[in-house]
């Protein structure tokens, strides 16, 4: 008999009561989605800090240096890990010789850096270059000595 009653006297939520309801719901799920956007974004620019490109490639001292002025087009300063010169793209040799040394060396933001680096070079020949920053993608490049 008291089950009866209990079924009876089940009652729904007002249309009003659910109207907000649901508002409260919409507006917690777009706090959530715009919190989480901000925290994306303000990582991702974050990591594009250092952004090295190839400024200008001198080949210098009949034929026994190359000046490779590397720029900064990032917002923090970063630094150069390895520089790679070869013939082919496939075939690059790391080169020891370079001044200034580039542990020691910072590329600030928005500036250029040259770097000369020792190596035998030939008239008339495309050589290829890979430069390698601590963090961030490699800047490859080719040209072609005079």
């Amino acid at each position: 008999m008291l089950y009866r009653n209990m079924l009876k006297s089940k009652k729904a939520i007002s249309p009003i009561l659910a109207t907000l309801l649901l508002i409260v719901i919409a507006v917690a799920a777009i706090v959530v989605t715009y919190a989480w956007v901000m925290t994306y974004m303000g990582t991702t620019t974050e990591q594009a800090g250092f952004i090295p490109y190839k400024a200008n490639v001198a080949f210098t001292d009949e034929g026994k240096t190359i000046k490779i002025d590397i720029g900064n087009s990032g917002t923090s300063n970063g630094k150069i890990a390895a520089i790679y010169i070869g013939t082919s793209a496939s075939q690059l040799e790391s080169q020891k010789t370079i001044n200034p040394s580039l542990a020691t060396t910072s590329i600030d933001a928005g500036t250029i850096q040259p770097f000369t680096v020792t190596y035998e070079w030939k008239t008339d020949t495309t050589y290829y270059f890979k430069v390698v920053p601590t963090s961030g993608a490699a800047v490859e490049f080719q040209a072609k000595a005079p």
